[in-house]
């Protein structure tokens, strides 16, 4: 396959001061993601190209489906439930109350329906935060809330294998993908396939979607960009589209509880 048949498209210049968990909605051919200092969760449908938005009340680092319906999220240091229909927020878990300057960052739902997420030293600057103040945690169908362990600078990229013996975790600070299973081996994979270059330096995150999920949306930021980077990267903070790419990604998994 040649590069030349990947086509790269800015489908929403929403201006994301740091966009972040892209998940793709089936049931409404829909692109959740979220903008976690703008506090705000956002829907946006690719058959009527209209993208609607929730604002909630702290930090919103993650946005995953919920069987039950609406939306799961981490606002905070808080697990909740997002009502789409009447903008509300039900807070079904709070984790370290003791850590006043600690919020979620990444969240993911495992295959099981557990919604896993770890948590993060507020930034002072991108990337510039007190270190191992993090603990990786999961959500049950029952809400209530186990800790897997500590000492984390930020949680990013949570993933499992598809035959869901594997998890893979990583630790932004640390610039390694750890696999876990249950003799908790730790292990670097991936290998790189192809590489695709944006217009935009601060890429954060991406998912398959669209038909037979064949099409690969990616987030990114534009905070902590000076105004000449701004200019040379006028798309930064918007939604990327990537078609071509000649892999397809499977369907994200719902919170069950």
């Amino acid at each position: 396959m040649t590069m030349s048949s990947i086509n790269i498209e800015c489908v929403l210049p929403e201006n994301c001061r740091c966009g972040e968990s892209p998940v793709w909605e089936e049931a409404s051919n829909s692109l959740l993601f979220v903008d976690i200092p703008a506090k705000k969760v956002c829907r946006w449908d690719s058959l009527s190209k209209q993208v609607h938005r929730m604002t909630v009340d702290a930090p919103v680092s993650s946005v995953a489906l919920r069987q039950l319906g609406g939306y799961v999220a981490t606002i905070g240091t808080k697990f909740c439930a997002l009502n789409w229909e009447d903008q509300s927020v039900t807070v079904l878990a709070t984790v370290e109350k003791d850590k006043k300057n600690n919020r979620f960052n990444d969240g993911k739902v495992d295959p099981a329906g557990r919604y896993f997420a770890g948590t993060m030293a507020e930034e002072t600057a991108p990337a510039v935060l007190e270190r191992h103040q993090g603990s990786l945690y999961s959500l049950f169908p029952d809400h209530h809330v186990e800790k897997y362990f500590d000492q984390v600078d930020i949680s990013n990229g949570l993933d499992w294998s598809l035959d869901h013996k594997i998890f893979y975790y990583i630790d932004s600070l640390s610039y390694s993908v750890d696999a876990f299973d249950y003799d908790l081996q730790t292990g670097k994979i991936w290998k790189r396939l192809q590489t695709v270059m944006l217009p935009v330096d601060k890429t954060t995150s991406c998912c398959f979607g669209g038909k037979f999920y064949s099409e690969m949306y990616v987030t990114c930021a534009r905070d902590g960009m000076d105004p000449e980077d701004l200019l040379q990267q006028p798309k930064a903070g918007g939604i990327f589209k990537i078609t071509g790419l000649g892999v397809k990604g499977i369907p994200p998994n719902p919170y069950v509880g």
